[in-house]
């Protein structure tokens, strides 16, 4: 049986800032050879060249090794950054840490638990293509063996962090003979997503394996609980398995739902009574209660340029590009929601969820 879980959401008060996270070791609340992975946005441009990413990611492993974690074990730890805060979205970290046994009230309910893995190098001919599916889709019964899930019912949010093409890896690629999928890197950012999700979707019985064609194209296929990020600082699938399992004890609880487009409030809510809050048939802000740790949404803009029937420019701006214009509308709408901007709100959300909307993932404290 995996250890029960603490959970807790903390700012980020500059790009090199880990020192909430600091304040939790040294409060008691968790313990730095406990972290077991951390899930934030950045404030960087959330492109192929967001250097944020890395910064955050040195500042918080960093802290864990100061406050005695071994440091072999902390680079293993995923930590998993979205770049890209538009909007009101805040800069923010979602650290989850394994509890003392000997600390855990013992619970036959479903509590939150996680498990992580680590997939067969991805090389760059193998993004978007079912190749890349396979492998994340045994990465992702690995973290699910992990956290101890045996029903996929019961997985409710899977992050993940793959590596996109650079010019680098297109023109490894080339040397050894072999074609990619794109030659555009900023596409591709689309395209190690949007396939990462497949891989999950296959792993958790949500659809059939794809084929090379349906990648990018079929929208019909998509996971409803996947949360696909990708970057510069990895060639394997990164795979946080995030749900509930009976027996494991501790105070939170997951729960999911989808937002069907960019303006989908219920979607939200849906989610965070999934997760287990008793709220009335038209919730407000206060009625969470403080309740809330945090949610984890993915976006997209619609393929057909509209909202509810409703034209938008989006995908014909040249100047700002439509994952910094979703990014911050849909974070608008989930602030509104949560009453808090610190939320995890990410773009480029092929195959997760419907077109032109996005798998919505919630924490709940159920005290």
């Amino acid at each position: 049986m995996p250890d029960a879980i603490e959970v807790r959401k903390v700012p980020i008060h500059s790009v090199a800032d880990a020192s909430e996270l600091e304040k939790l070791i040294d409060d008691g609340v968790m313990q730095a050879d406990r972290v077991i992975a951390i899930i934030g946005k950045t404030e960087g441009n959330g492109g192929v060249n967001d250097y944020t990413r890395i910064i955050a990611d040195r500042a918080f492993r960093e802290v864990l090794v100061a406050k005695g974690a071994d440091p072999a074990k902390v680079k293993e730890v995923p930590i998993v950054w979205s770049g890209g805060t538009d909007g009101v979205i805040s800069p923010h970290a979602t650290v989850f840490a394994t509890v003392p046994p000997e600390d855990v009230v013992p619970s036959d309910e479903p509590r939150l638990t996680v498990g992580f893995a680590m997939s067969e190098q991805l090389l760059p001919e193998d993004i978007g293509r079912t190749a890349m599916v396979s492998k994340v889709a045994d990465a992702v019964k690995v973290a699910m063996e992990r956290a101890g899930i045996s029903d996929p019912a019961d997985v409710h949010y899977v992050q993940t962090k793959t590596p996109l093409l650079t010019i680098h890896t297109i023109r490894d690629a080339k040397s050894r003979g072999k074609t990619v999928w794109t030659e555009h890197t900023h596409e591709s950012m689309d395209l190690s997503n949007g396939c990462t999700a497949l891989g999950i979707a296959v792993a958790l019985g949500e659809i059939e394996m794809p084929t090379d064609a349906d990648v990018m194209h079929n929208r019909d296929l998509y996971s409803s609980v996947a949360s696909c990020s990708s970057g510069v600082e990895l060639d394997q699938a990164q795979v946080v398995v995030v749900g509930n399992a009976p027996g494991v004890g501790g105070r939170y609880r997951i729960g999911h739902s989808v937002m069907q487009d960019a303006l989908d409030q219920d979607g939200i809510w849906a989610a965070i009574k999934d997760a287990g809050l008793d709220l009335p048939d038209r919730p407000r802000t206060s009625d969470l209660d403080g309740r809330l740790v945090n949610v984890f949404l993915k976006c997209e803009a619609s393929q057909d340029g509209q909202v509810r029937g409703r034209r938008n420019a989006m995908l014909d701006d040249s100047d700002v590009h439509w994952h910094r214009q979703i990014k911050a509308a849909v974070g608008g709408v989930t602030a509104a929601v949560t009453g808090d901007p610190a939320v995890f709100v990410s773009v480029s959300a092929a195959h997760q969820g419907p077109d032109g909307g996005g798998p919505v993932a919630a924490i709940v404290d159920l005290g």
